[in-house]
């Protein structure tokens, strides 16, 4: 990840992420939505041909203001999708809204959408209802975070914003096993602050406090780790092993159980014991 940024000439430190942002090209809120749109229409046609679909949806973008983890969230109802930005955490660049493009729009609402065109047509086996909470976040999250990877894999802009994430992912989970292990908020706060010199004290106690406190955010904020980890191993593999993956998670909703038999040589989900 320092090799990375230093290509960009970005140093690592507490201006880490301030200094991407400037170098990626900031772009006003306001701007925001068109900027996803246009992104997403733009890879749209590559996305589809790679998982196979021709579901239809129509896709809402709203801006709010709430005091909570997320800075993106989309979610909705048949076809209907409605991206929320979260304006007291988002940052828009010219190239997080590519990322987001594919991540929101093409990650999540393209999969669900393709969910409901499939129930429309028949009498599919599993609930029409899908949770944060569910068996299949895994494959959910994990393959929305990634997605660049498998599709752009040359946008090495996005490529690094990817990756970053999936960097601070990891010390995310490191925070999560130790918190919950009787490890002290303090020791925590310094080994966060190590790792991530530019997160702020309040970025540290609100991660700390989603993965101890709060049983339901304790069990869903696993989820972004392990499957982003597991799909960034994933788009290491041979095509003839991810492709059909990929094809098969936008059909249907899919189990860790599931993937773990679809590529059995892969690792540990979640990590091993």
């Amino acid at each position: 990840m320092r090799s990375r940024l230093d290509d960009l000439g970005i140093a690592w430190g507490r201006s880490t992420l301030r200094d991407l942002i400037s170098a990626e090209g900031p772009i006003d809120a306001d701007a925001a939505p068109d900027a996803i749109r246009q992104a997403a229409a733009e890879v749209e046609p590559a996305v589809r041909r790679l998982v196979d679909t021709e579901a239809p949806f129509r896709l809402t973008i709203e801006a709010t203001d709430v005091q909570a983890y997320w800075a993106y969230w989309l979610d909705g109802s048949g076809r209907e999708l409605r991206l929320r930005l979260n304006v007291r955490h988002a940052t828009f660049t010219k190239v997080t809204v590519r990322q987001f493009a594919l991540h929101e729009v093409l990650g999540h609402g393209l999969k669900a959408a393709s969910y409901t065109a499939r129930s429309a047509a028949e009498d599919v086996p599993w609930v029409r209802l899908l949770s944060v909470h569910s068996p299949h976040q895994i494959l959910l999250e994990g393959l929305a975070q990634t997605l660049p990877l498998f599709v752009t894999p040359d946008d090495e802009a996005v490529l690094t914003r990817v990756k970053l994430e999936h960097y601070s992912y990891l010390v995310r989970a490191e925070l999560h096993l130790a918190i919950n292990s009787g490890t002290s908020v303090e020791q925590c706060a310094e080994h966060a602050r190590a790792r991530i010199p530019w997160w702020t004290d309040d970025a540290i106690g609100d991660a700390l406090t989603d993965r101890s406190a709060d049983p339901l955010l304790r069990s869903y904020l696993w989820s972004y780790p392990a499957g982003q980890d597991w799909f960034t191993h994933l788009s290491t593999a041979d095509p003839t092993v991810w492709r059909p993956i990929l094809r098969a998670a936008y059909r249907r909703p899919l189990t860790t159980t599931d993937l773990a038999a679809m590529w059995p040589d892969g690792p540990t989900i979640g990590g091993s014991a």
